[in-house]
């Protein structure tokens, strides 16, 4: 067991849309607050969830979070983007109260985008994951969902919807803490326990 494992900060949000391809935006705002965010490599985002509503843009209130992953020895460098608003794109939201939730293990993770180098190309998407889990040393069975699209200083990068399937405990929290594929601070290849839901199709890599 990790003597420092990571955990999810997660800050409420206070405003009313955002775009719903702001990954990209939202890191660019959170470095101009906190300029060491750019160069970090061991904090992960999770994309901002909220309803959508119509024109590209999320509904943002009641429920939304900011959720950032780190070990938990790097807390206290980000408590103070509570009180702070970040600028997405022209969408102000106001960064409120922070809570810590510990990372569960499960038997099946989901991550709604995975990117990688050459990832519009799909059998060399599915080589790369392949690899990078051998990597990890996490032997379970991956399926690729949706294929989606990304927008990173004004161009279009592809990636997928991933679910991997069959894991251990210890290759749960081994794939969440470092996840899969690049771009981990602009939402994408953050994994959460998968939840069933109705008309999400996943293909076997």
């Amino acid at each position: 067991m990790s003597l420092n494992p990571n955990v999810n900060l997660c800050f409420s949000l206070r405003g009313h849309t955002l775009p719903v391809d702001h990954g990209f935006a939202l890191f660019g705002s959170i470095s101009k607050i906190l300029p060491h965010f750019h160069s970090e490599t061991r904090v992960g985002l999770r994309f901002i969830r909220g309803r959508y509503v119509g024109n590209g843009l999320l509904s943002i209130k009641p429920i939304s979070e900011l959720v950032l992953r780190m070990p938990g020895s790097l807390i206290p460098e980000y408590l103070s983007l509570s009180g702070k608003s970040l600028d997405i794109s022209g969408h102000r939201v106001d960064v409120g109260v922070p809570t810590t939730k510990p990372l569960i293990p499960t038997t099946a993770l989901y991550a709604h985008l995975v990117t990688t180098k050459n990832g519009h190309n799909e059998e060399r998407f599915k080589q790369e994951i392949a690899r990078q889990m051998q990597e990890l040393n996490v032997r379970g069975k991956f399926s690729l969902g949706k294929r989606r699209t990304f927008k990173v200083h004004g161009k279009q990068v592809v990636g997928y919807s991933l679910l991997i399937s069959e894991l251990t405990a210890e290759e749960s929290i081994m794939l969440q803490e470092h996840g899969l594929g690049g771009r981990r601070k602009m939402g994408c290849g953050f994994f959460e326990p998968w939840r069933p839901k109705n008309g999400i199709q996943m293909s076997a890599g």
